[in-house]
């Protein structure tokens, strides 16, 4: 049986229904206050269509290869320099190594140029035969020298034949090329992928024959380490097993004066690293950002020259070819302007 409430029960019925209500209108405000905040956030102005647009159509993606090599510095380097706000923004982007940024230029969504060394054009031959019509070098960036260093009881190229020979870390230059050119020299050796500053001490000890650099001269660990006598760079003689990626180099006294005596010069063979595109029909959006990569690249070249760049811009010359490549149409009719405007001149 119900029963009918108390009058001291109606007294707080009275006094807590309008406390309620009270309450419930101050959250329907509340809530109503964070849905008009939330239609302002939403009723935001987005960006126009057309400058995004504007945006993508001069950013130029650019292969640079890993945190810790050359290529990628010199990437960022061409950035810094080419800059031009939503006119032209040269993109670099980390990859796996110079090595594999052949693969991301043919495959990888966004990437229009790429820094590669030109012997990775032979791992293609097979999967794309018509690799070197699909590709095209705007610039020979720098030459990457081999060094074959080994202990003092190694005096030829064939005394490594079987012997435990280092070359660096996969994803370097190295890793990818020093294997590539033993196998041209007919040269089977023990190859091991460890990083070269452990592999050096174990040369020392007697653990290790040689170790094999694809780099740049001078390289640190030979100018500045301590070796014993003996300790040398062998020699490769530069003929037609390397005409289609490589060029003649030359390791001398003055980059490495306790290695190599004065009036003597030891021959070897450099791998160029180039600054290469897709060859993207002339008519196109992704071939008009590659071309004005070039003007402004091109005509700030001695701005990278200065101090402050890697010193590697200092030799760079813009006419040197890449062995295997044709160049980039719009860099090569700017080669020829500025020749025709030289011959020009009184």
């Amino acid at each position: 049986m119900n029963k009918v409430p108390g009058s001291s029960s109606l007294l707080l019925l009275a006094v807590l229904v309008p406390v309620a209500m009270m309450l419930q209108s101050g959250c329907l405000e509340a809530q109503t206050g964070k849905n008009k905040a939330d239609a302002q956030m939403v009723r935001r102005p987005l960006p126009q269509g057309n400058e995004k647009d504007r945006m993508n159509a001069w950013t130029v993606g650019l292969a640079g290869g890993l945190l810790e090599g050359a290529p990628i510095r010199l990437a960022a380097e061409m950035a810094r320099v080419v800059d031009d706000g939503a006119e032209l923004h040269l993109l670099p982007i980390v990859t796996r190594g110079a090595t594999d940024n052949l693969n991301a230029l043919l495959y990888l969504r966004g990437v229009d140029t790429a820094i590669i060394n030109s012997d990775a054009l032979e791992e293609y031959k097979v999967q794309v035969p018509q690799i070197q019509s699909r590709i095209t070098y705007l610039l020979n960036l720098f030459p990457s020298e081999l060094h074959i260093f080994v202990r003092p009881e190694i005096t030829s190229l064939e005394d490594l034949a079987g012997k435990k020979v280092n070359f660096n870390t996969q994803g370097t230059a190295a890793a990818y090329s020093g294997p590539l050119i033993f196998s041209r020299l007919g040269i089977d050796v023990d190859k091991t992928f460890i990083p070269h500053q452990v592999a050096l001490e174990q040369m020392r000890k007697g653990e290790m024959s040689a170790v094999v650099f694809i780099t740049s001269k001078p390289v640190d660990a030979f100018v500045r380490g301590r070796w014993e006598a003996g300790f040398k760079f062998l020699p490769v003689n530069y003929d037609r097993r390397f005409e289609d990626y490589y060029l003649p180099a030359t390791l001398d006294p003055k980059e490495y004066p306790n290695l190599i005596k004065q009036g003597e010069r030891v021959s070897t063979i450099a791998v160029p690293t180039a600054l290469v595109a897709f060859n993207w029909p002339a008519r196109s959006n992704r071939y008009q950002r590659v071309a004005r990569l070039v003007e402004y690249l091109f005509s700030r070249i001695d701005r990278l020259q200065a101090p402050g760049f890697d010193p590697k811009w200092q030799s760079i010359n813009l006419a040197a070819t890449v062995p295997g490549l044709t160049r980039f149409q719009a860099a090569q009719e700017w080669l020829d302007l500025k020749a025709r405007s030289a011959q020009a001149r009184p």
